[in-house]
């Protein structure tokens, strides 16, 4: 019976034509990230509300551990399968954000308990999120407790400022915003920040670090960095922070044994292209898809956002340049998740949340309904479906001022992708060499499906919007008799239910 039952399976397969994605295909490609400033996220636990202040910006304004453990299903329902959380050690007073390190082994306790961040983990793996935890090597708190510690006076470099970012000695060894500046190439700090790295993996099961500051510290550590963790646990994922403009100085980094880097120049040309209209995007983008291609031995893991806790969120942008900022947001996310690599979303994106610099870019998050939740829902949907979005390649089909259309494919799946950043109504033909043979384009937004015409396929989109399609075989435009399949396999299933009955029955 067992073989029977491979047989109809693989005669379903073949009566359908769908593609099947294996789990063990499952890669860190295949996430979708949602980031979260753990203090500014959602208050579950009044009780560890110490010297919390929601009129000061650089005051702990409640968000804890608990607070996340009920959200765990509306950021599920959102599509999202990896949490990105901000450190979590103690920090030293105001250090809300979580980047003051006080005790590198112990929790903030305005967030919670060890215990409760245990839970977290527990309960997100429960629902196939992973956790990645923001990690910080380069530095301590302001008033770190070693730095009046007489056997610890070597464990810092000298009291320096950063002056020459051009200088890497100088970016490496000097004070970051002051902060006191650790000296990984002393063998005791470098054991003590590796155990402490592989301690947080055993000791709560997560499933990432994404790693601050990365160009302030030595490649040769994060080289052993790399090996000591991903011996800990199958499959740990490094994501790194190498906030610089030049693709080939953070792509450099990648040989230290580094999976991903938040991609800055990702960032750069979304935010410039569609705060404002009337922007080329095609040439952009293939631009950034082929210069990763040549830099990366896997382009498809890198990170790719519009928002994040370092810079005034899109929508202020948007608003500077006198533009509806959710239209905006629409465009920058669609492109974002079509895009080759991993999308990340900034809380409060999803609620078009305004943010101008630090601090004001980490308000408390606000959970009222939004158009752009579902909006982000169906473009989590559709990434998790179609594998070209997460592993194909790239082709820009069109390109335009302000408009563009591009295809994704992967084996048999076919996305493409149109875009109009103009603020006209547009009319986009695709012809017979851009797109062979009998198909048809399937909206995923829209209701409208679309046929070859003697032209093409005619795309209209409105003003500033964009669609996605999905390209599927038009059994109607061809001389063969068609024949509903599902009928058959329907009919295949249902004599094989009644064969196993008659068998099951004369051994009785």
């Amino acid at each position: 019976m067992k073989k029977i039952s491979i047989a109809c399976l693989i005669m379903i397969f073949c009566l359908t034509g769908k593609a099947i994605i294996h789990a063990d295909d499952h890669t860190w490609q295949d996430e979708t990230i949602y980031f979260i400033m753990v203090d500014r996220f959602a208050n579950g636990d009044t009780s560890n509300d110490y010297e919390v202040d929601l009129n000061d910006p650089a005051a702990y304004h409640g968000g804890d551990f608990q607070g996340i453990i009920d959200k765990l299903d509306y950021i599920k329902e959102m599509g999202f399968t990896a949490i990105w959380l901000t450190p979590i050690v103690k920090n030293e007073p105001k250090g809300y954000h979580g980047y003051w390190t006080e005790d590198f082994y112990e929790v903030e306790e305005h967030f919670g308990t060890m215990e409760e961040f245990k839970t977290l983990v527990q309960e997100a793996h429960n629902r196939d999120i992973k956790i990645i935890l923001d990690l910080v090597v380069n530095h301590t708190g302001y008033q770190h407790p070693w730095l009046d510690d007489p056997d610890k006076q070597d464990w810092f470099h000298e009291d320096e400022a950063i002056l020459d970012w051009d200088n890497q000695e100088n970016v490496e060894n000097g004070r970051l915003a002051g902060l006191p500046d650790l000296a990984q190439e002393n063998p005791e700090v470098r054991e003590y920040l590796l155990d402490m790295a592989k301690w947080w993996i055993q000791e709560t099961d997560v499933d990432g670090y994404r790693l601050d500051t990365v160009k302030h510290v030595p490649k040769d550590f994060w080289e052993e960095f790399a090996r000591e963790v991903k011996s800990v646990k199958d499959n740990f994922f490094l994501i790194g922070e190498v906030w610089h403009n030049d693709p080939t100085y953070v792509a450099d980094y990648a040989e230290t044994g580094i999976d991903s880097f938040v991609d800055y120049p990702f960032y750069n040309e979304a935010t410039r292209i569609f705060s404002r209209p009337d922007q080329r995007i095609g040439k952009y983008m293939q631009g950034i898809w082929e210069r990763n291609k040549s830099l990366y031995e896997n382009p498809y893991v890198l990170g790719n956002f519009i928002d994040n806790h370092d810079n005034q969120r899109f929508v202020r942008l948007a608003i500077e340049n006198k533009q509806d900022p959710v239209t905006r947001l629409k465009l920058a996310l669609t492109y974002m998740y079509t895009a080759p690599g991993i999308p990340i979303v900034y809380y409060g994106t999803e609620i078009a949340m305004d943010g101008g610099n630090d601090p004001d870019n980490r308000r408390m998050m606000d959970f009222t309904d939004h158009e752009l939740v579902s909006y982000i829902s169906t473009l989590g949907d559709i990434r998790k479906d179609h594998p070209a979005l997460t592993h194909g390649d790239l082709e820009v089909l069109v390109d335009k001022v302000g408009t563009t259309v591009f295809s994704r494919t992967y084996e048999k799946n076919n996305v493409i992708v149109a875009m109009n950043n103009t603020t006209e109504d547009q009319e986009i033909i695709l012809t017979d060499d851009m797109l062979t043979g009998d198909s048809q384009l399937i909206p995923v937004f829209g209701d409208k499906v679309i046929k070859k015409e003697k032209d093409g396929y005619v795309i209209t989109l409105p003003k500033e919007s964009s669609e996605i399609f999905i390209l599927e075989e038009d059994n109607d435009n061809t001389n063969e008799v068609t024949f509903p399949y599902w009928y058959l396999v329907l009919g295949l299933i249902a004599v094989g239910v009644i064969g196993f009955l008659i068998i099951r029955k004369k051994h009785q």
